[in-house]
């Protein structure tokens, strides 16, 4: 598979085992080449990991073979690396690579680190996101275009509640669009705030979007993955590899440019080239953090008036106080009694 080599990374040697090693099999794309798209965009991913601590998407056979996420830091980390210690739902804890600097990248890309995940917190503060993050996901009867169409109407909702999105492909599908707070917040007045604004955007979009948790319910609608925003929930940082065979990644965009890209367009060949020409779309997201009071207000007045409380959480989480009963609603009327 080729000597090991070395790649310069902000002045920082990192060793790359395997260079030649197959990660892509349909594109003939190697772990160099990995590693080459990474140093390509490198500010702008080390932009989207700065100082949070990052679970990493692991495949170290390519994306044929088996994956894992490795949510502790590995025991070999170099000392130049950092670390950040988050807290699990349960009351656990552990400590999680924390990049800050490219060269923590392509260190984990030689593990055969495809995708980061990163907290939505930083390093100083790790029970406090600062960012905001809304997950559409075309459900089956949907694709991309849907998305696009909710997207824009979510920034509508986001702009009249005093915020502002920046939009990213998720890499298949789907589309992400991130909201920088001050982190004044705990992860649950976050997703509170997601679930207003997926409610808004259900009414504004009725039969088109749903917040439904429930498989079952959702139908041919884009899901507004409010879970997404849960503690120890990750969504893939921009500019991470995403495991399908053409190698895509999920790439920034302007709001301009979302109902002309294709997603298939993005891949670790062609956004070095979008990146040379246009630099990080993203840079100045960090620039302002925005408050959640209208959003958190609008929470309270669906509560208030109409009755709508809590949504499930993810199956793995403690119960949680407020939260309805977590069965799927075909097995609680069987349960009751009632036909399946």
């Amino acid at each position: 598979m080729g000597a090991a080599v070395e790649l310069d990374a902000g002045g920082r040697a990192v060793r790359l085992s395997h260079p030649d090693k197959v990660y892509f099999p349909e594109k003939g794309y190697t772990k160099r080449d990995v590693a080459e798209y990474f140093l390509a965009v490198g500010e702008g991913i080390t932009r989207a990991l700065d100082r949070r601590p990052t679970t990493l998407q692991r495949f170290v056979d390519g994306v044929e073979g088996d994956f894992f996420y490795q949510k502790r830091a590995p025991k070999n980390l170099p000392e130049w690396i950092a670390t950040a210690r988050i807290t699990y739902p349960s009351g656990r804890h552990a400590d999680e690579l924390c990049p800050t600097e490219l060269a923590a990248v392509l260190w984990a890309a030689n593990l055969g680190t495809l995708t980061f995940h990163p907290w939505p917190v930083r390093a100083q503060d790790t029970d406090h996101p600062d960012e905001l993050r809304i997950d559409l996901d075309p459900q089956p009867g949907t694709d991309y275009a849907d998305a696009v169409t909710a997207a824009h109407e979510l920034r509508s909702v986001l702009e009249d509640h005093g915020v502002r999105g920046w939009p990213k492909t998720s890499g298949g599908r789907g589309m992400h669009v991130f909201v920088p707070i001050e982190p004044v917040w705990t992860f649950t007045g976050v997703r509170r705030a997601a679930i207003a604004a997926g409610r808004e955007l259900e009414r504004r979009m009725p039969g088109r979007v749903t917040t439904a948790w429930w498989k079952e319910e959702r139908g041919e609608r884009i899901f507004v993955d409010y879970n997404q925003t849960a503690r120890d929930r990750t969504i893939a940082s921009a500019y991470s590899v995403r495991p399908f065979p053409h190698a895509p990644v999920s790439a920034p965009l302007r709001w301009e440019e979302i109902d002309d890209a294709e997603p298939r367009d993005f891949d670790i060949r062609t956004l070095p080239a979008r990146y040379a020409e246009l630099g990080d779309v993203h840079a100045d997201m960090g620039r302002e953090a925005y408050r959640l009071d209208a959003l958190l207000e609008l929470a309270d007045r669906d509560e208030r008036e109409h009755g709508l409380g809590d949504l499930p959480y993810p199956p793995e989480y403690p119960k949680m106080p407020g939260e309805p009963k977590r069965v799927q609603p075909s097995r609680a009327r069987h349960d009751d009694g009632e036909a399946p």
